[in-house]
């Protein structure tokens, strides 16, 4: 299908000759899923069915408290510097993007008064630049108003390298310029098929002027709004204890009609990830827990007490497990894991082939999260046209065991393999969470088998996702040989997903260790194809591009893909909540409400 083809589809659509049901069908057909074929109707100005909530309250408040669950609790409320799924969710309740993902891949405008597109004159032509209206009448919580310079200045800020920001790689290569108070220009140096990454979802909320300006670049770690945001968002901050407890109130100036419904708000953190479902499924304490990674049998049994019902979105996050390539034993320049070293053992691709073997991923899959995940080899899974075909998974003890001997690593006296004096010894941590360490024990078992000797290490979770700079145990530390988690794929578009796979983004002293590149490998032709997509127009070539650069680090077996995991949640019955695999849970709260 080319784009003329595409273009015929639109304007039947738009002329009534075509339904929207049927032209998405029809993408389908030809490999473009439901998220890209829905963009590509925004793009060209198509109305669409409304695929958020319906909200039916008819006036704001009155809904009492809405009650959440985060088992991995907050630590702080500055969506830049949030590098954990737990820290985007939190700040998103003061803080808005220019638009957001519901669930079905659609771009639905937040502070933006609408989503921009050809007709509307928000594209341009060359695809080098794109325009945003700001909504207006939006007000900050402390009264003052949203304005283009708020924009701009996000821009500056997270740009910046010395802010440090988890989110400069949507902010460092493209220009921002003011046009009026209420508009804003994107220029991008080049054609930029996928627009919809600065100001838009995880990584685009936009923070205060007035209350950032002073603390852009070195200073970012000192501004008092890290802790206490003033936003534009539904609830309006009033107190946090990080790693335990976050409490707002009804923002009652808040800029959509009727909304929010709750009068109060609070986030309790910390716990596991059973003890959260069950609170909400079973006990009904809570309204709704985030991220219910706990085996499915557990869950069907909870459900039985009928308070609550589990909800699971289709979504591009993935579980995985991270080789490291460098020495996280041996420090150099005041960092461990430092690019200027390489890993004793896990330098040998035969090493990394062995382990990646020794992952058996279909009892994985079936034993432990059935309706949480699907395994799958490569990293990339949604939307369907950007997964490879090349990449297949297999669990063999036996091929792995050949592997490693004609590798030359041998068994030693304790079974353990060894060569030119160094053995196959490695700690392999992820995160306190009951799957994740059975799991672990599946892995270390059949790494037994092949003389692979696995320490395991489980870290509290606020701790292993935290973005605390002097915390040895997070996980873009890598401080160990490997580790495992889900990473979340923040739009129905992997380029921004894609970007840990590139040299400039390896996490490290410099950037205090917010790149978004873990696994510090790199290779100049993930780097070229990279740089390729960000400019290729047309749609297949682009995906072809992407898929390249997902099978260098797989194929490396660098990274190596567990699960395909869908977004698990537990909600009270009587909750009416918008749960999005695209963006995060509390990316439309504004629009929740009890029945």
């Amino acid at each position: 299908m080319n784009s003329k083809h595409i273009q015929g589809m639109v304007q039947n659509l738009k002329e009534g000759r075509l339904s929207r049901r049927t032209f998405i069908q029809k993408m389908a057909a030809f490999g473009i899923g439901a998220p890209i074929a829905s963009q590509i109707l925004a793009w060209n100005n198509v109305a669409m069915a409304n695929a958020t909530l319906e909200y039916k309250p008819s006036k704001a408040g009155g809904g009492g408290p809405l009650k959440l669950l985060l088992w991995q609790a907050p630590t702080l409320l500055n969506p830049h510097f949030a590098s954990g799924t737990k820290d985007q969710i939190a700040s998103r309740i003061f803080y808005e993007p220019l638009a957001g993902w519901d669930k079905e891949g659609n771009l639905i405008p937040q502070l933006a008064a609408a989503v921009p597109s050809k007709e509307n004159g928000g594209l341009s032509e060359d695809g080098t630049s794109v325009t945003w209206k700001l909504k207006p009448g939006v007000k900050w919580h402390d009264g003052k108003p949203l304005t283009a310079d708020d924009v701009v200045f996000t821009w500056e800020y997270a740009a910046d390298p010395a802010t440090a920001a988890y989110t400069t790689g949507a902010y460092k290569d493209i220009k921002v310029e003011k046009v009026d108070d209420l508009t804003v220009k994107v220029i991008f140096s080049k054609p930029t098929p996928f627009w919809a990454d600065p100001f838009v979802g995880v990584a685009g909320m936009i923070i205060p002027k007035h209350h950032f300006a002073e603390y852009k670049g070195a200073k970012s770690r000192e501004a008092p709004a890290n802790l206490k945001p003033v936003g534009t968002g539904p609830y309006k901050f009033a107190d946090f204890k990080p790693g335990d407890i976050l409490a707002g109130t009804r923002n009652e100036d808040y800029h959509v009609k009727n909304q929010p419904h709750f009068d109060t708000l609070e986030v309790k953190g910390g716990g596991d990830a059973v003890s959260a479902a069950r609170a909400v499924l079973q006990t009904g304490e809570y309204d709704y827990a985030w991220d219910t990674l706990v085996e499915d049998e557990v869950l069907k049994r909870l459900e039985t007490g009928g308070r609550g019902k589990v909800s699971a979105a289709p979504a591009g996050d993935v579980e995985f497990i991270t080789l490291n390539t460098t020495d996280p034993w041996t420090e150099v320049d005041g960092e461990r894991s430092s690019i200027k070293t390489r890993h004793p053992t896990l330098s040998d691709p035969a090493v990394r082939q062995a382990i990646n073997l020794l992952i058996d991923r279909d009892s994985i899959q079936k034993f432990i999260y059935g309706r949480g995940g699907t395994a799958t080899a490569s990293f990339v899974n949604e939307p369907k046209q950007f997964k490879s075909s090349m990449l297949k998974y297999e669990f063999s003890i036996e091929k792995a065991n050949k592997v490693l001997d004609e590798a030359g690593w041998k068994k030693g006296a304790d079974g353990i393999r060894e060569k030119d004096g160094k053995k196959l010894k490695f700690v392999f941590q992820t995160s306190i969470n009951a799957p994740r360490q059975k799991v672990q024990a599946i892995v270390k078992q059949a790494c037994q088998r092949a003389g692979i000797d696995l320490e395991l290490k489980s870290v509290t979770a606020s701790v292993f996702f935290s973005s605390d700079v002097a915390n040895p145990d997070t996980y873009t530390k890598l401080y160990v040989d490997m580790e495992m988690y889900t990473t979340t794929q923040p739009q129905p578009d992997p380029e921004r997903f894609l970007n840990q796979f590139t040299s400039w983004e390896i996490a490290n002293k410099e950037n205090k260790w917010l790149g978004r590149n873990v696994s510090r490998y790199s290779d100049p032709a993930a780097d070229e194809a990279y740089k390729a997509a960000q400019k290729e127009l047309d749609p297949a070539k682009r995906a072809a591009l992407l898929i390249k650069v997902n099978e260098i680090f797989c194929e490396a077996n660098v990274i190596l893909p567990v699960l395909s995991r869908t977004k698990v949640v537990a909600a009270a019955r009587s909750l009416s909540h918008d749960h999005s695999g695209w963006d995060v849970d509390t990316w439309n709260l504004a629009a929740w409400y009890r029945s």
